[in-house]
């Protein structure tokens, strides 16, 4: 993807930067509190959670058929609901299909699970772009879907919001659910990246 929308503008990390110095200096926040508001979207709201959903659903079968059938109470007896998540629909991936998510519209987005979207996500040339030509589009995410597998685009909205359940790769077979997460990544969930081979061949 063009670096429009695969990363922030140069100066967005020192406009930040300025406007919490002066916020601070002027007695408005408190930097505990900003350090506070990051650890709690980098740890409690952000892709952790999603990857603690998914690691669930690759080793509890009847976990993983009710977070497809219903996924607002699995969802809700894992804890992870609320604000920017009340209505999620779970799409799966499978050898035969290959499910990308993307909001035409502006950003909605499943933060409880995923946590803040990334700057491409809402960008123009992804939203306008995946829907039209999604396997071009994965392919400049170094994701080229074969032919023979049928790749489906959701818009997300206001109303719902979607996430992708990944394939659980080669070589994971009798894994602990802690070490699933660790290799289930952001955009695994999004689509835009599938969580890659872990068998020896694989790495050899």
């Amino acid at each position: 993807m063009s670096d429009d929308h695969t990363a922030p503008p140069e100066d967005l990390a020192l406009r930040v930067k300025s406007l919490e110095t002066l916020l601070t200096k002027r007695g408005m926040i408190k930097a505990e509190a900003v350090d506070a508001f990051i650890q709690y979207y980098e740890t409690e709201v952000g892709p952790r959670n999603g990857a603690k959903v998914v690691a669930k659903a690759w080793t509890d079968p009847a976990f993983r058929e009710a977070l497809i059938e219903h996924p607002g109470e699995a969802l809700s007896n894992l804890g992870f609901a609320g604000l920017q998540g009340e209505d999620t629909l779970v799409v799966e991936n499978t050898p035969k299909v290959h499910n990308v998510v993307v909001c035409t519209l502006c950003s909605c987005y499943p933060w409880p699970l995923l946590g803040l979207p990334p700057t491409w996500y809402k960008s123009f040339a992804y939203r306008s772009r995946v829907v039209r030509e999604p396997r071009d589009v994965l392919a400049e995410f170094g994701l080229d879907v074969p032919m023979d597998k049928e790749v489906r685009v959701y818009d997300s909205n206001a109303e719902l919001r979607y996430f992708v359940l990944p394939e659980r790769p080669a070589g994971t077979e009798g894994w602990s659910e802690e070490a699933l997460e660790a290799i289930v990544t952001r955009d695994s969930m999004i689509g835009t990246a599938i969580v890659p081979d872990q068998s020896v061949e694989a790495g050899a």
